[in-house]
């Protein structure tokens, strides 16, 4: 399984990253990977963007972010040369034991997934 945080839905990033997942799940599943994408989002917010942008993977609300402190995809990062806290894009490759095989935090959401097909293949 693929495990993604993304900041926000709807944003120009965030749907970049969104589609690219969506336009190569197919490359994805031959390697053995499905989709999952999290944010901090309301689930009506989850709902249209995954209506809107013809997502073909869930989607996960995580409001409190305990997931995302879980996985440490919450917390200092910098932004225009400022530190504060926030989401950091990041990117779990986990095996069918539970395992987390590849770790991937401040990802780029343009050119993103191309570069995990490279890593996974």
């Amino acid at each position: 399984m693929l495990l993604y945080f993304y900041p926000a839905a709807m944003t120009p990033g965030c749907t970049t990253e969104a589609c690219d997942f969506r336009d190569n799940l197919a490359r994805l599943a031959s390697l053995g990977y499905e989709v999952l994408g999290v944010s901090k989002d309301p689930i009506g917010k989850l709902c249209t963007f995954h209506e809107r942008d013809h997502l073909s993977f869930p989607l996960l609300s995580d409001p409190d972010l305990t997931v995302h402190k879980r996985y440490g995809a919450y917390g200092e990062k910098k932004l225009y040369g400022k530190v504060h806290v926030g989401v950091i894009r990041s990117t779990f490759a986990i095996g069918a034991d539970g395992l987390i095989e590849l770790a991937k935090y401040n990802v780029r959401a343009k050119g993103h997934v191309e570069s995990l097909l490279k890593t996974l293949a």
